[in-house]
């Protein structure tokens, strides 16, 4: 079996501080989320935090909201920091998962088409096996700049699912995640 790491992807305050933000389904995310990282931790997955930081107020480092969100308490056994939108290029992350050896990667966290698929496709360019569990990210409603048409969350994740699936990654729900990290 290859060896696994769960991936928390960008799941910090600076979200709370964005126009965009809403909690509609932040509770079936944060959720499955926490499933998620209960059982990864349970099964010896070690448990990765990313955090993103760029030059949008509440992203940058000095506004103290690159953080976890409050309800985000476990103990992850390393955290790295992001500027670009996915968590291997310049984090020091692809180092530690490589000297550790682990070829398999769970991604999760916010927002599903942006950081986590990103981080997904750069993952499997990258020769990682990588499943993605939808339902442990977390989204927003967009409107399309060219027509106006408004995306809701669940087009948003349907859209990645299927440019995701077979080609960059496994889609997978939580209880999927789980039964694969056993092996």
């Amino acid at each position: 079996m290859k060896k696994t790491a769960l991936l928390v992807i960008d799941v910090q305050d600076s979200f709370l501080h964005r126009p965009y933000w809403e909690e509609s389904e932040l509770p079936a995310y944060r959720e499955a989320q926490l499933r998620l990282i209960a059982g990864a931790e349970a099964r010896g997955v070690p448990v990765v935090n990313i955090f993103h930081t760029d030059d949008d107020a509440s992203f940058r480092i000095e506004s103290g909201l690159v953080k976890p969100q409050s309800w985000l308490t476990h103990k992850p056994v390393a955290s790295f920091v992001k500027r670009v939108h996915n968590a291997l290029t310049d984090s020091g992350l692809k180092d530690w998962l490589e000297r550790r050896d682990i070829r398999r990667l769970v991604i999760s966290g916010i927002r599903t088409e942006q950081c986590c698929e990103t981080t997904t496709r750069v993952a499997s360019d990258l020769g990682y096996e990588v499943d993605f569990v939808t339902e442990a990210t977390l989204t927003f409603p967009m409107t399309h700049a060219g027509n106006g048409v408004v995306y809701s969350a669940a087009d948003i994740r349907a859209r990645t699912e299927l440019v995701l699936a077979g080609r960059f990654a496994t889609i997978v729900t939580v209880e999927q995640a789980l039964r694969r990290m056993e092996g």
